[in-house]
């Protein structure tokens, strides 16, 4: 009985061969309406004009924020093991080539 209600509430997670592989992505592009994010994944190569969205997530408010929260998490145990991640630019700052990680339409989803 324990263990049913251990395992009750749980949701198993299911991960194909393809999805595990994931996809590279040295860009987000963030956009947002009342009611969702919308987090653009996309790849930018050096020397070509064209970046290309690999991937989109759609989230509401909510899990965005969990999203934050939780990466906000994971950033400070990866720099307790292997140190500060360092910033290549600030967000108003296009010496890295690459568009500002907040590029976009914001407020439209």
């Amino acid at each position: 009985m324990e263990d049913q209600n251990n395992k009750k509430g749980q949701v198993k997670i299911e991960l194909n061969q393809e999805v595990a592989q994931g996809i590279y992505s040295n860009l987000a592009i963030i956009s947002h309406s009342p009611s969702e994010f919308v987090v653009d994944f996309a790849r930018v190569m050096p020397g070509v004009p064209k970046a290309s969205v690999k991937s989109r997530v759609i989230l509401t408010p909510e899990h965005a924020k969990r999203l934050l929260q939780a990466l906000k998490e994971n950033i400070s145990r990866f720099e307790e093991i292997h140190g500060p991640i360092k910033n290549i630019a600030g967000p108003n700052d296009h010496g890295s080539g690459f568009p500002p990680m907040n590029f976009g339409p914001a407020g439209q989803a």
